[in-house]
């Protein structure tokens, strides 16, 4: 995330906290309640602003991959990828695109290591 976006997470974080604040019970730190609130919009922000762009520039547009007897060009693949449900192609992306591992997805999606294991074997 750039400077800008970082900006914009903790403008918003800081609308919801004072928007909410008379729902703040007393339950555990006031502290670890504000950053649940900022770490929640960013993952919020995160989900609704990414996108699957392509993986390199230099394929040709004939590239296809080829396994057992599967021949689909890698459009056909990105779109498919683009169809599934937003949870599983969240996970498929971080994974298999950017790097992550089931323990990082997790942390930042809020979700357990199994389940991002689980979505990623279902995408």
């Amino acid at each position: 995330p750039n400077a800008a976006e970082a900006e914009d997470n903790l403008h918003d974080s800081f609308i919801e906290i004072f928007t909410n604040i008379k729902k703040y019970k007393g339950d555990g730190s006031f502290e670890g309640w504000i950053k649940r609130i900022t770490i929640n919009k960013a993952i919020t922000r995160y989900k609704q602003s990414y996108t699957l762009t392509a993986i390199k520039d230099d394929y040709p547009e004939d590239h296809t991959i080829n396994e057992t007897e599967i021949d689909l060009p890698l459009e056909t693949i990105l779109s498919f990828v683009q169809e599934l449900p937003h949870q599983y192609r969240l996970v498929f992306n971080l994974y298999e695109l950017d790097d992550y591992s089931h323990q990082e997805i997790a942390t930042m999606l809020s979700i357990s290591e199994s389940t991002s294991k689980s979505n990623l074997h279902r995408a």
